[in-house]
């Protein structure tokens, strides 16, 4: 069974003019998430499927879906406010979405095989989807618990115009992933590749993984995100905080912690790049033109 592409693209709003998930990098206008999608097709990706919010579905399925017809099937899915187990209803004033894990969760009637994760406006590369692709594309028909994440090392994932949030991963001898720390300011400091801890720097190995938001995932997940996503609406401090969110690395946390399932860290030589500053436009611009010119992408990707 060939896995699905899953983008978290909620995010995304109705104005499309400054997004920069849409915006034209490519010789021809393309986008990073079309190079994204060019790259699972090519790993062997057989269905792409997007969640979005419902009040711009017609302008996404004009816009976005319009170019890939033909060329792979694909679906939609919703992410609202409202969309909450039976029995929880949403608390007045909450404007803010209720994170990545949630928006997951919008996917589980379209999708029904192991399918992969990612940010729509992160450029991960054609090495990263080859590997995850592979990963889920062996696995046997009806496995179970067996997921994977795609470790880039955070020497390939920095910006040179600040610092970048990023999970650093622990692992085991197996490369079975034993924990993610977010650290959310991470540079180089006098050569080094440092994060920051109170009022110090803590250095890190060059090679060191990191979490790009790329997790590989077979349908029983949603089944644990269901479950886990009512105990943290029926914990007071999560309802009551406006900014609480229900991130996947929370869920893949609880998952691993007691044992439940194992997340392989698969290592990957591509080199992550977006547009996380305005600065970084042009060297995202130049890398993009860079990889056409080399041959690992064509002038013209649809």
């Amino acid at each position: 069974m060939k896995p699905t592409l899953f983008l978290l693209a909620a995010g995304m709003g109705s104005r499309y003019g400054g997004l920069k998930q849409l915006d034209g990098l490519g010789p021809n206008g393309e986008t990073i998430m079309d190079y994204s999608i060019y790259d699972a097709i090519r790993a062997g990706f057989g269905k792409i499927v997007w969640v979005i919010r419902k009040d711009f579905e017609e302008q996404f399925r004009t816009q976005i879906l319009s170019k890939y017809e033909g060329k792979v099937a694909c679906e939609l899915c919703f992410q609202a406010l409202d969309a909450l187990p039976e029995g929880f209803k949403c608390p007045e004033g909450r404007v803010k979405p209720w994170g990545t894990n949630h928006a997951v969760l919008m996917g589980k009637d379209v999708i029904k095989e192991p399918f992969c994760v990612i940010n729509c406006d992160d450029f991960y590369g054609r090495d990263a989807f080859a590997s995850i692709g592979k990963f889920l594309s062996e696995l046997p028909e009806g496995t179970k618990n067996k997921y994977a994440m795609v470790g880039f090392r955070v020497c390939n994932t920095l910006s040179e115009n600040g610092s970048v949030a990023r999970g650093i991963c622990s692992t085991n001898e197996k490369h079975h992933l034993t924990d993610v720390v977010e650290r959310t300011e991470i540079l180089r400091v006098d050569g080094k590749i440092c994060y920051k801890e109170g009022e110090g720097w803590v250095e890190i190995p060059e090679n060191s993984p990191v979490s790009m938001n790329m997790w590989g995932f077979t349908p029983d997940y949603f089944e644990y995100s269901e479950e886990y996503f009512k105990e943290f609406l029926s914990d007071p401090k999560n309802m009551e905080n406006p900014k609480a969110e229900f991130f996947i690395p929370l869920m893949v946390n609880k998952l691993i912690n007691e044992g439940t399932a194992t997340v392989e860290v698969l290592d990957t030589t591509s080199k992550w790049f977006g547009v996380t500053y305005a600065a970084d436009r042009p060297d995202t611009v130049a890398r993009i033109k860079s990889l056409v010119e080399a041959g690992e992408y064509p002038e013209k990707l649809w």
